[in-house]
């Protein structure tokens, strides 16, 4: 998928980085596969706000993903690609031979009329998923399980994908987008490939308009707070020499914040750097 870049006749132009979307084959979702998605303007269950900055936006309808992949010997054709609202990468609609139709997580180089399969029959081909004992060792994967018939929980953004580094017993090691190898259970499933739409890094918005046309509002920086909402707010003139703190006084610059008795720590070979 190629970027376009426009010239700056105008100040939402200037600057502005798209994605071309040419391979897209659709403008319109399946119906029956998507569902009314509420906005909640970062407020909790007691309208109290749980996470800043949020609210607004275009409405969006969210778009039921088969994150399983549990159609075991069915054989499916991909019908269209499409773009989908709540994620970064794209979505393939699925024809199955048994008459349903689900959408799957579009992989780089995945085309409209291509075979897809899932099992451990499968062939070692894009966009099939396979148990990780049956893939070898140096293939790229994504949307992979982390408990065994979950549904895949990693690698499931624009251009992700996880290594096949090693295999030892029970386990499979891969090397997540992050850098952290990480064991994983021989039976959990995972898709053959990376994500597509790996260019989606790559755009620019161009102008503040298009962040709150997707439910984000402007973030204001601490030190141009009041004491009263922020540690580092305040003071005559620019206040400096404080430690960064979040609102709530926890450290978060080189201040390790993951719990140290949790447990999926067991299956963390080396972190992240």
């Amino acid at each position: 998928m190629a970027l376009k870049v426009y010239k700056p006749v105008t100040a939402g132009t200037r600057g502005r980085i798209d994605l071309l979307r040419d391979d897209l084959t659709a403008s319109k979702p399946e119906k029956r596969l998507t569902s009314g998605k509420k906005s909640r303007g970062g407020r909790d269950s007691a309208g109290r706000t749980s996470v800043r900055y949020q609210g607004g936006g275009h409405k969006q309808r969210y778009r039921d993903i088969d994150f399983k992949r549990n159609k075991f010997g069915i054989p499916g054709t991909v019908n269209t690609i499409e773009y989908d609202p709540n994620r970064s990468a794209n979505i393939a609609l699925v024809f199955y031979a048994d008459g349903d139709k689900r959408y799957i997580i579009a992989p780089k180089g995945l085309t409209v009329g291509q075979k897809v399969m899932s099992g451990e029959t499968a062939s070692l081909t894009v966009a099939n998923a396979l148990p990780l004992n049956s893939i070898p060792v140096g293939f790229t994967v994504h949307n992979i399980e982390l408990t065994i018939g979950k549904g895949g929980q990693m690698a499931r953004s624009a251009g992700a994908g996880a290594l096949v580094s090693s295999k030892e017993g029970d386990y499979v090691s891969l090397k997540l987008p992050s850098g952290e190898v990480r064991m994983v259970h021989k039976r959990c499933y995972a898709t053959i490939g990376e994500v597509g739409n790996g260019d989606h890094m790559n755009t620019c918005l161009g102008k503040a308009g298009r962040s709150r046309w997707r439910g984000i509002r402007p973030s204001v920086r601490a030190m141009g707070m009041n004491p009263v909402d922020h540690p580092l707010g305040g003071g005559e003139g620019k206040g400096k020499g404080r430690n960064p703190v979040t609102p709530w006084g926890q450290p978060c610059k080189g201040y390790k914040t993951r719990k140290k008795r949790k447990v999926s720590s067991n299956f963390v070979v080396s972190r992240r750097k």
